[in-house]
C-alpha cells in the first residue's frame, strides 16, 4: 500500500541562503548556517531565534552540533574553523584548518572526533581532547570535497563526496581508501548511510540531476532514482520510516519508499534552491534549508502499529522488527496507578517482511495481520509464521474470523478462515475505504454501504463522510465516526435476516430499517473501543471517554496523545499506548459498566442486583448518571458525596434530608440554601432555625419583621450588636421603638453626624448633648468646622419651631412608653 505520510509544516522561518542545517538531540533546537557568515538556532516550539553567532564575513558552509560538549562548530570560507559553546556564548576555539574552502564538518558519534572536508580536496581528522590537533589527513579526491560523513553501523569507517564524480569509503587510521565508487556522470555533491535495518547501503546525489542507492558490499548501483530537473544538493535515509528524501536545486524535496523506490510525494515550499536537509534518530522531524530560509515538517503518524488480544497480549512493529508484551506479566501484587506506564518486558517476536503501516489480531487473537507497501501478510501470533500473504491497499478481518482485502479502488476480494478465496468483488462506485466486523462496509468519499458476508448482498446504504467504523462484539450497535462527530446506530440483525431470507430485490439504498439512530455525539473519536454496550474512545482534546446511553462520561484527561488498545474484564481497566510504546492502564468498572447498561435497557430489578457489586467510590458517578437519565429518587439514595446528595435532596423538596446532610457538614452556605427554601415552601420554624445556624442575619430580620415577632427581633438585635452587624441592629431597635439605644448604638459606632440628625428629628432633646460629642470628634480633624457646629440650645433662633419640636417628643414619649411596656408584656 502507498504509505499513508501525513506531513506537517512545523516551522517557516526566512532567512539568508542555508548552507546546512542539523537538529539538537534533546534541545527544540534547529542549527542553521548561513551563506552571509552568521550561524542561528531556531528553537522550532517557540518560532523564535534562541541564538545567533557572527562566525565570518565569508560563507558558514557546514555547521553541526556537539551536544555532549554543548559546543557547535562551523567551517567557513575563510578556512578556519570555530567551536562556540552554545549555552555561555563563548568561543571555544579558532585554527585555520584548510587552504580552501570548507565545505563540510562532520562529527563522531562518540569518539572526540570531526571531520573536516574542502575545495582543497582535503580531508582532514581533528581531536579536540587533544587540543584539536589534526591526527590525520586523508587524500585521495581529484576535485572539491563536497560532504563526508561516518558510518553509523561502523563508526571507524566514513564516505567521501567529491566533484571528481566519485565516493570514496575510508577508514579512521589508514590514509588509503578502502574502495571508490565511479559513482556518477557529474560531480557528487552529497552521501548519507542506511541507518535502518542490516542493508550495506549509501545513497548519493549528484549534479547529473540523479541520486543512486548503493550496496557498498557488493559496490553495485541497486537504484537510481530520477525525476529531479536541476542538480540533487542534499540526500538522506530517514533513520525512522522507509523513506529516502532528496533535495535539488530545482526547488523540491522528493520522498522515496527506500524498498520500493516509488516516488511517494514531491514538497516545493517555494523557497527556491534547496541546500541541506537535517534529521535525527529518534525522531520524525525534518529540516529542510532553501535559498530562503528554513522549513522544518514532521512525517508519518504518531499512531504506533500495535494491537492487542483478548487476553492482554500485545504485538507492535517497531519498524520492520516485531516486538510483543502480556499485560498479564504485571503481578497482581504490583500497585501501579491509573495512568501511570505499565512495566512490561519486551519480547522480540520476530521480523516482517514489508514495512508495516497496519497490525491487528483476528477476533480470536490466533492470526496477526501485518499491512504494508501494498501487500498484507497473515502470521500466527505465538510463533510468528506465515500463513498468508497476498496484495492489498487495505485488510479488514470479519466478526467471525473471516477476511476481506481491498486491492484497488475497483476490486474486493472476501477469504474464508482457512485462508482461501471465495468471492472477488466489483463494487459500482469507487472504494476508497473498507471496514470489517459484524457485516462488510465499503466507503465512498460521501457515503458507506454495509453488505453481508456470505453472499455481499446490499443491506444497507448511509449518506455519510466516514473516518472510522467501531461494530460491538455483539454485532447489535455500531459507531460511525467522521471529522468532527460520531453516530451510534442500532443494527436490526432480525429484520435484515428476514428481508434478504425473502429474496426481495432492495433497491439502491438497501433495507430501510435496517439501522436505527440511537445517538449523535458533537465529539471527534481519535481511537475507540466497544466493551458491552458502552464506547469507549478519546476525543480531539485527548480526553479519555466513555458513552452510556448517549450519557458522557470523562475518564481522565490526558496528558500526551494516547490510542485505545483494548479492554481486559478479568482487570476491569482499559489500556493505551503512547508513540514511544508505553502502555498505559485506567480503570473502568465492568459492573459500573454493566448497571448503566441496565438502567438503559429499563432493567431496574437487574440494575439494583448489580450495585452492591461496585465500589462506594464509584457510586456518584452512578448517581450523576442516573439524575441524567431523571432518576434523581434512585440518585440520592446512591450517592454518597454529602455536596451531590444536599443538591439532590433540594431537587427533590426533600428538606428534613437536606437539613441532616448540612447539620453534618456544618456549612453556612448550605443552611442559607436551605433557610430560602424551607421559607419559600412555608415551613418557617425550620427556616427559622436554618438562618440562625447560616448567621443570615439579614434573612432573620425579614422573616420576625414579617410575622410581628418582637421577641425574636430583640434577641436579634443583641445578636447582631455581638456580630457587629450595625445596620441589622439598628433597624431592630428602631422596629422596637428603642430610639435612645439606636442613638447610642450610632454613637458608639462611631457615626456621630448620623446621630445628630436622628436625634433632631426624633429626640431633639438629645441634640445638645450629640453636639457636644460632635465638635470634640470634628476637632481633632478641623477645629473651625467643629465651632461651625450649632446647638440649639445657644442659637435657638437657626432652629425653627425648635420649641413645638420638644413639646412633640415630650407628647411621644408618652405613647412610646406605653409601647414598650406593651411589648414587655407580650414579651
Amino acid at each position: 500500500m502507498p504509505l499513508r505520510l501525513e506531513i506537517k509544516r512545523k516551522l517557516a522561518q526566512r532567512s539568508e541562503r542555508v548552507k546546512s542545517v542539523d537538529l539538537h538531540p534533546t534541545e527544540p533546537w534547529i542549527l542553521a548556517s548561513l551563506y552571509s557568515g552568521t550561524v542561528c538556532i531556531w528553537n522550532y516550539q517557540s518560532q523564535t531565534m534562541a541564538k545567533s553567532f557572527e562566525v565570518a564575513e565569508l560563507p558558514v558552509r557546514s555547521a553541526k552540533f556537539i551536544a555532549r560538549k554543548q559546543w557547535v562548530v562551523a567551517g567557513a570560507d575563510d578556512m578556519h574553523i570555530r567551536v562556540y559553546n552554545y549555552n555561555t556564548m563563548d568561543k571555544v576555539k579558532i585554527f585555520e584548518a584548510h587552504t580552501d574552502y570548507i565545505r563540510c564538518v562532520a562529527v563522531h558519534p562518540n569518539l572526540p572526533y570531526v571531520l573536516s572536508s574542502s575545495d582543497d580536496m582535503l580531508i582532514k581528522l581533528w581531536d579536540w581532547d587533544k587540543g584539536w590537533v589534526c591526527t590525520q589527513v586523508f587524500e585521495g579526491h581529484s576535485h572539491y570535497v563536497m560532504q563526508v560523513t561516518f558510518n553509523p553501523k561502523d563508526t571507524n569507517t566514513f564516505a567521501s563526496a567529491s566533484l571528481d564524480r566519485t565516493i570514496k569509503i575510508w577508514n579512521l587510521g589508514s590514509p588509503d581508501p578502502n574502495f571508490t565508487l565511479d559513482a556518477h556522470q557529474k560531480g557528487v555533491n552529497c552521501v548519507d548511510y542506511f541507518t535502518g535495518g542490516d542493508k550495506p547501503y549509501l545513497i548519493t546525489g549528484s549534479d547529473d540531476h540523479t541520486a543512486k542507492v548503493w550496496d557498498y558490499q557488493t559496490k553495485s548501483c541497486v537504484q537510481t532514482l530520477e525525476g529531479h530537473t536541476h542538480n540533487v544538493s542534499a540526500v538522506c535515509f530517514h533513520p525512522e520510516l522507509p523513506i529516502i528524501i532528496t533535495g535539488s536545486e530545482d526547488g523540491t524535496v522528493r520522498i522515496w519508499h527506500s524498498t520500493t523506490y516509488r516516488l511517494e510525494n514531491t514538497l516545493n515550499y517555494g523557497l527556491e534552491r534547496v541546500w541541506a536537509i537535517g534529521y535525527l534518530k529518534g525522531s520524525r522531524r525534518v529540516v529542510i534549508g532553501y535559498d530562503e530560509g528554513t522549513i522544518m515538517v514532521k512525517l508519518g503518524r504518531e499512531e504506533p502499529v500495535a494491537s492487542m488480544d483478548n487476553s492482554g497480549k500485545i504485538i507492535w512493529a517497531k519498524h520492520n522488527e516485531i516486538q510483543t508484551v502480556n499485560i498479564r506479566s504485571v503481578g497482581a501484587d504490583t500497585q501501579i496507578a491509573d495512568g501511570e506506564r505499565l512495566p512490561l518486558a519486551v519480547k522480540e517476536l520476530g521480523t516482517c517482511d514489508l514495512y508495516p503501516q497496519s497490525l491487528k489480531h483476528n477476533p480470536n487473537g490466533r492470526f496477526v495481520v501485518v499491512c504494508g507497501d501494498g501487500e498484507y501478510i497473515i502470521y500466527t501470533a505465538l510463533a510468528w509464521r506465515n500463513r498468508s500473504f497476498g496484495s492489498a491497499l487495505e485488510f479488514v478481518w470479519s466478526s467471525d474470523g473471516e477476511y476481506a482485502v481491498r486491492e484497488s479502488t475497483s476490486k474486493i476480494k472476501i477469504f474464508s478462515k482457512n485462508f482461501q478465496e471465495k468471492k472477488s468483488i466489483r463494487p459500482t462506485f469507487s472504494a476508497e475505504r473498507i471496514f470489517g466486523g459484524t457485516v462488510l462496509v465499503m466507503c465512498s468519499n460521501d457515503f458507506i454501504c454495509f453488505y453481508d458476508w456470505a453472499e455481499c448482498r446490499l443491506i444497507r446504504r448511509i449518506d455519510v463522510n466516514v473516518k472510522n467504523l467501531y461494530w460491538a462484539d455483539s454485532g447489535d450497535l455500531v459507531v460511525i465516526a467522521s471529522d468532527t462527530s460520531f453516530y451510534i446506530l442500532k443494527y436490526n440483525r432480525d429484520v435484515v435476516a428476514s428481508y434478504l431470507d425473502s429474496k426481495t430485490a432492495v433497491d439502491e439504498q438497501g433495507v430501510e430499517d435496517a439501522f436505527e439512530l440511537l445517538h449523535e455525539m458533537n465529539e471527534r473519536v481519535r481511537t475507540g473501543i466497544w466493551v458491552g454496550d458502552c464506547f469507549i474512545y478519546n476525543n480531539s482534546s485527548w480526553r479519555l471517554n466513555y458513552c452510556v446511553g448517549g450519557e458522557v462520561t470523562t475518564m481522565s484527561h490526558l496528558d500526551r496523545p494516547m490510542y485505545l488498545l483494548g479492554y481486559l474484564a478479568s482487570q476491569s481497566k482499559v489500556y493505551l499506548i503512547d508513540k514511544e510504546f508505553n502502555v498505559m492502564g485506567y480503570t473502568l468498572l465492568l459492573s459500573l459498566i454493566e448497571y448503566k447498561t441496565l438502567v438503559m435497557r429499563g432493567d431496574l430489578d437487574r440494575a439494583n442486583e448489580v450495585l452492591p457489586s461496585i465500589p462506594k467510590e464509584h457510586h456518584n458517578s452512578v448517581a450523576r448518571f442516573l439524575e441524567s437519565r431523571g432518576m434523581i429518587e434512585d440518585a440520592l439514595e446512591v450517592a454518597t458525596d454529602p455536596d451531590y446528595r444536599f443538591d439532590l435532596a433540594m431537587q427533590l423538596g426533600r428538606l428534613e434530608v437536606a437539613k441532616s446532610i448540612a447539620t453534618e457538614v456544618h456549612s453556612e452556605s448550605k443552611w442559607k440554601q436551605l433557610g430560602e427554601l424551607a421559607m419559600s415552601t412555608g415551613k418557617l420554624e425550620m427556616a427559622e432555625e436554618c438562618l440562625k445556624h447560616a448567621m443570615d442575619l439579614s434573612g432573620l430580620l425579614l422573616l420576625y419583621s414579617s410575622l410581628g415577632d418582637a421577641e425574636g427581633i430583640s434577641k436579634l438585635a443583641s445578636l447582631a450588636k455581638e456580630q457587629g452587624k450595625n445596620n441589622v441592629a439598628f433597624l431592630c431597635l428602631f422596629t422596637l421603638g428603642k430610639l435612645e439605644d439606636c442613638l447610642q448604638l450610632l454613637i458608639e459606632s462611631n457615626r456621630i453626624p448620623e446621630a445628630a440628625l436622628m436625634a433632631r428629628s426624633y429626640l431633639p432633646s438629645k441634640v445638645s448633648e450629640i453636639v457636644a460629642i460632635w465638635r470634640k470628634d470634628l476637632n481633632k480633624v478641623s477645629p473651625k468646622a467643629a465651632e461651625s457646629l450649632a446647638d440649639p440650645e445657644e442659637y435657638p433662633n437657626l432652629f425653627d419651631d425648635w420649641q413645638v419640636a420638644l413639646a412633640v417628643e415630650s407628647k411621644a414619649a408618652e405613647t412610646r412608653s406605653e409601647w414598650e411596656i406593651y411589648t414587655f408584656l407580650q414579651l
